[in-house]
């Protein structure tokens, strides 16, 4: 059985998204308590407002979550199935 080299692609673009600690912490997070902004966010990193922002850039970019804006926020939640089967076995 073999596996189409794109789909091998895809699947190490997931990976690499979430192999940063910063960005694991983040889709942790949004797995065990569901949508959060920017801020609420803030302390799982203990990071500026700016880095946790372009962590989220790279998990969106990679189709691993999506943000709703309400009023002036931006909510962001895990949409990424594989990855959340991934979260899910190693903690």
């Amino acid at each position: 059985m073999d596996i189409d080299k794109n789909v091998l692609e895809e699947k190490a673009e997931i990976l690499k998204a979430i192999a940063h600690p910063g960005r694991l912490c983040i889709v942790r997070r949004l797995l065990k308590e569901g949508e959060k902004n920017v801020t609420e966010m803030q302390s799982c990193l203990d990071a500026p407002q700016s880095t946790v922002s372009q962590h989220l850039s790279r998990l969106k970019a990679a189709g691993i979550i999506e943000g709703k804006r309400e009023g002036t926020e931006i909510y962001y939640s895990l949409i990424n199935e594989d990855v959340k089967k991934i979260i899910e076995s190693i903690f």
